[in-house]
């Protein structure tokens, strides 16, 4: 199975202004990702990042072996979603270089703690368990007692019968972003990530973490210097 890996990782954002090349432990947080690639065993795909931005192209340009593609301004904005510039890329690749995939992988910028031997389980496991599902994407376990608002101010338990005790809960999981992947057809036929038919595969709470908010750099920080002290 040929595949892709495609990091979208567009210049603008809200939350944390040019989130992608912020500085996590003094390291731009895409090269978390880049580095990341670079130490796994799946030499076979092409890694491509999708930008429309020069700071991050000047990041990306140090690593030879990753391909950019200028992403155009009309799928730039807040409201341009992942699988544009995913499809963006593929017709780019297909075009300048005649090349063809079977399958894509999507790696967002803002999971700094993913692990190499992580990716490639959760590669051997879509292609394992392919066609019977053309997508997968990771997800991590929660056990929290999770509440819903009725309305005017009042609040009820989501699951009214779950056992007080956290351990006798049974999980609930959650998509991470952390890991997508999806076969080419599937995402040309839905514009989804999903495919027509998703399965999960989890991975530990550490490798779920995703920078979003100001309070997730301080998390990633904490945990990378742990990593790194081992």
């Amino acid at each position: 199975m040929k595949k892709i890996v495609v990091i979208p990782a567009r210049g603008g954002s809200k939350g944390i202004p040019q989130k992608n090349i912020y500085p996590v432990n003094g390291k731009p947080l895409i090269e978390y990702t880049l580095d990341m690639l670079s130490r796994t065993a799946l030499s076979d795909m092409d890694v491509v990042v999708s930008t429309d931005s020069d700071k991050i192209k000047a990041v990306v340009e140090k690593y030879q072996n990753v391909m950019i593609v200028d992403r155009p301004e009309d799928i730039s904005g807040d409201e341009a979603t992942t699988e544009a510039a995913l499809l963006h890329a593929l017709d780019v690749m297909d075009k300048k270089f005649g090349k063809k995939y079977d399958a894509v992988l999507t790696l967002q910028a803002t999971s700094p703690l993913r692990l190499p031997e992580t990716l490639m389980s959760f590669v051997e496991h879509f292609e394992a368990t392919y066609p019977s599902y053309d997508a997968q994407l990771s997800l991590n376990e929660n056990r929290a007692d999770f509440w819903i608002t009725t309305g005017n101010d009042q609040y009820e338990r989501l699951y009214k019968d779950a056992p007080r005790r956290r351990q006798e809960r049974t999980p609930l999981y959650i998509e991470n972003s952390a890991y997508y992947i999806t076969s080419v057809e599937a995402l040309r036929k839905t514009k989804s990530v999903l495919g027509t038919r998703v399965n999960g595969f989890v991975i530990s709470d550490v490798e779920a973490v995703d920078i979003n908010e100001p309070l997730d750099i301080v998390i990633a920080e904490s945990l990378l210097r742990q990593r790194e002290d081992i």
